[in-house]
């Protein structure tokens, strides 16, 4: 990887993946990820439309976790965001790295999401190392990668004029 301390978006910034093998994983595991958020978004969506009041009833009774008080104050007074961003949000996240758009602005959004069901699911039952924990790996590793470049739209949207003339958005695609 190359990195220019003086302009960190100039065109040398990659991962060189070594070879089409890594880079067919990297669109795999990219997919993968975008399916599982895209069918935990849309079977709430299709269970029960934009109204997933679970999410806030959980959150209304998240005491004694590591989060403290904040998912309870959370579910009180964000209800009308929580119960329709839910779906909305995941199944967003999941088309968007299915489809490889904007890959890392939707990883920022599963890790948000998987850092809440993390942290929020503090029993740490299963260990500190669970399927939470794996799942914001899984989309850090989006970011840090920029698997959208690998097969997926971001690829082509970076080749666009406006985004040559505007290259901090090169922080959201990839």
């Amino acid at each position: 990887m190359a990195y220019s301390e003086t302009n960190p978006l100039a065109e040398n910034f990659g991962f060189d993946v070594g070879g089409p093998i890594a880079a067919y994983w990297i669109a795999l595991l990219r997919v993968i990820t975008g399916w599982w958020f895209f069918h935990a978004g849309v079977t709430k969506i299709i269970e029960g439309g934009l109204n997933f009041t679970y999410g806030v009833m959980y959150m209304q009774e998240m005491t004694g976790t590591a989060l403290g008080p904040i998912p309870v104050w959370m579910g009180n007074n964000l209800g009308w965001l929580i119960a329709p961003g839910v779906p909305l949000f995941e199944t967003l996240i999941g088309l968007a790295l299915i489809a490889g758009a904007f890959v890392r602005l939707a990883a920022f959004g599963g890790t948000i999401f998987m850092t809440l069901f993390w942290i929020g699911n503090a029993g740490f039952g299963h260990g500190v190392v669970n399927s939470d924990f794996m799942g914001l790996l899984l989309f850090v590793t989006m970011i840090f990668l920029g698997a959208g470049r690998y097969y997926g739209l971001d690829g082509i949207i970076e080749k666009l004029g406006f985004v040559k003339a505007n290259p901090k958005l090169r922080y959201l695609l990839g």
